[in-house]
């Protein structure tokens, strides 16, 4: 027996208490993604949830302070387009181990969190 998975349904990233605001300024206005604020119910514990494709992007307030490799990664249309975006908003991009198949790069959100965008070349 094995689980069968269907797809990825979100991804959950941590921000500092009292920053709720700031990541709707990021993930909202910099990235651009759709804040859900009328699903009918309340999120649980201050979250803030956005869509994002076809997934979910759920962002809860939690008092971390290390740093980790840990991270989600985002197929995107056009990587270069994604990379004019964030440096025009200044944030520092890495450029990551080449993978055949694939170009790709890093970032951290304003809370630490690594973030991969990948473009696939086939």
């Amino acid at each position: 027996m094995k689980i069968r998975f269907k797809r990825l349904d979100h991804i959950m990233l941590c921000i500092p208490p009292g920053a709720e605001q700031q990541a709707r300024d990021f993930y909202g206005g910099v990235l651009g993604l759709e804040e859900l604020t009328d699903l009918g119910y309340p999120l649980p514990n201050g979250a803030i949830w956005f869509q994002m494709g076809d997934i979910q992007l759920h962002i809860r307030a939690e008092d971390v302070h290390d740093v980790s490799q840990r991270h989600p990664a985002f197929e995107v249309h056009n990587l270069e387009e994604a990379r004019a975006l964030l440096e025009i908003h200044g944030i520092a991009l890495k450029n990551e181990s080449k993978i055949p198949d694939r170009n790709r790069f890093s970032f951290r959100d304003p809370f630490g969190n690594r973030i991969e965008l990948i473009e696939l070349l086939f």
